[in-house]
């Protein structure tokens, strides 16, 4: 191959190597600054002061109330809990308890509340946990957030109180009662024997930062190379002759 053309080709992928790693490094970091606004909003909202019923019964667009607190009155419907099988919690597998909340003094209006975590029976793995659930008006307090996530199933949303996975426009249609989008993560003491070390919210924009320096060091390499064998190499550094005199 012609030397010329050679080191073209060569130049001409160098580039197109650290074009494509270098951006690969940027949008790593447009994607850590994205994070990083994300958990300003969220330091915002849980900075704000609690919730009450009649501001979630008000509000426009509850799903916007994610990661505020909340400290409400009302009543446990306890006959309509269900279980989320599979979910550890601590390094030990159970149920996530959600149970509805009926709001005090806003007619037409419930909650889903994520009460805390049980461990499962090894025995007998139908076997319910009984939960302490206080009759009459109470007051919780907790911090809004999204249903838990779901879990890989087959088929169609189960019924009964052993489930996999919240359906919440089915469970509506099961309870009867206007629950709203978003749920409550009940807080404080466990004096009802559930478990609520609820794993902080991580963003992980150190991940992305990591994967920028990977990509910028990938295209730092590339320079370094080309750099060294087809310019130092090639115009400054001559072959030695090893031809013996005679």
């Amino acid at each position: 191959m012609n030397a010329h053309l050679k080191f073209a080709l060569i130049t001409a992928a160098t580039v197109l190597a650290v074009a494509i790693t270098g951006s690969l490094g940027v949008w790593q970091l447009s994607r850590a600054a994205e994070k990083q606004a994300r958990q300003a909003d969220m330091d915002v909202q849980s900075a704000k002061a609690p919730l009450s019923a009649a501001d979630l019964h008000l509000a426009p667009d509850p799903m916007a109330l994610q990661h505020q607190r909340a400290r409400l009155r009302g009543t446990w419907v306890a006959n309509s809990a269900i279980f989320l099988e599979n979910r550890p919690m601590d390094g030990r597998m159970g149920f996530i308890v959600l149970m509805p909340f009926a709001l005090e003094g806003v007619s037409g209006s419930a909650l889903v509340v994520q009460r805390g975590w049980v461990p499962r029976g090894f025995e007998d793995r139908t076997l319910l946990p009984r939960i302490a659930t206080p009759a009459g008006v109470v007051e919780i307090e907790g911090r809004m957030a999204l249903p838990p996530s779901d879990l890989y199933a087959l088929g169609a949303p189960t019924v009964g109180a052993i489930r996999q996975n919240l359906y919440l426009p089915q469970w509506k249609l099961e309870t009867g009662l206007p629950l709203l989008p978003i749920t409550l993560q009940q807080m404080g003491t466990n004096a009802d024997g559930l478990l609520r070390d609820w794993p902080a919210v991580n963003l992980g924009v150190e991940k992305n930062y990591g994967y920028a320096i990977q990509w910028f060091g990938m295209a730092s390499v590339f320079v370094v190379l080309y750099v060294w064998f087809q310019i130092i190499r090639r115009f400054f550094i001559r072959p030695r002759n090893n031809t013996p005199n005679v």
